[in-house]
């Protein structure tokens, strides 16, 4: 695939009744889960939006859910697309492209991710403030070149307290992006540290970027799912997305359901 057909898609999904919402959530590997908190539920597969691109990563079920949570209308995305798949920018950045085309003001973007810094614990929650990738390009060929600051320090502290009124533990810090689809190596991990990074994954930065030019209001979420190679002895392992995302569910659902009731205006 290599354009996506946003009017297609925008008329498929308002033909199912989804014309807007007040925030939107892209599902991060192992965190689908979060859908069955939405009420009022509806799923749509992927497949049946006409010119949708398909998922094919574990923990990326690729379908849209709409319902509400506390009286706010939700449009979550349950997987979305790397480039590690073979897909160009331009699909990569699709979910951000429908969330901004129907005109949703809030987007909250979740992945599982590596850490890399001590201070971090597999489980950890991480809000992201700044991100950086090696050969990293924000945003699609032809726009405006945009300085993008992602430590609000205002909204990073608000935060961080609406976290902690509901018992949770945030962290927050720099996440480090690369293409996939290999795990990084020791020396990499460790230059990476060097840099200033805490979490290392492969995707997000470029959506945060780009929703963040297109003047959405966007907050990025890491659950630590592993410690990265050379921090940890283990040898590293997807399933191990999905246990420590089923152990930290409950939390994250709450934080989510919080950072969307929650007016930031």
């Amino acid at each position: 695939m290599k354009q996506v057909k946003l009017d297609t898609i925008i008329q498929g999904l308002q033909n199912r009744g989804i014309k807007g919402a007040d925030a939107a959530v892209i599902l991060g590997s192992g965190l689908g889960d979060f859908a069955a908190m939405l009420e009022n539920r509806q799923d749509i597969p992927y497949a049946e939006i006409d010119d949708m691109p398909t998922v094919s990563v574990a923990g990326h079920a690729g379908t849209f859910h709409y319902g509400t949570i506390g009286g706010k209308t939700v449009l979550a995305f349950g997987g979305r697309f790397h480039s590690y798949e073979g897909y160009p920018q331009e699909v990569t950045l699709a979910l951000v492209h429908i969330t901004h085309r129907l005109g949703i003001k809030k987007l909250i973007i979740s992945n599982a991710a590596g850490g890399i810094t001590s201070r971090l614990q597999v489980g950890d929650l991480l809000l992201i403030t700044d991100c950086m990738g090696p050969n990293l390009s924000y945003g699609l060929r032809g726009t405006p070149k945009v300085t993008h600051r992602f430590d609000n320090v205002p909204l990073r502290s608000r935060i961080l307290k609406l976290a902690a009124s509901e018992g949770i533990t945030l962290q927050h810090g720099t996440y480090l992006y690369v293409s996939g689809p290999t795990y990084e190596t020791k020396a990499e991990i460790r230059a990476f540290r060097i840099m200033g990074a805490d979490v290392v994954g492969m995707s997000t930065a470029p959506e945060l970027v780009e929703a963040t030019r297109l003047g959405i209001l966007t907050i990025g979420l890491t659950l630590v799912t592993n410690m990265a190679t050379g921090v940890s002895s283990g040898k590293l392992d997807h399933s191990e997305v999905k246990e420590t995302a089923e152990s930290r569910k409950d939390d994250f659902g709450r934080l989510v359901s919080r950072l969307i009731q929650e007016s930031f205006d």
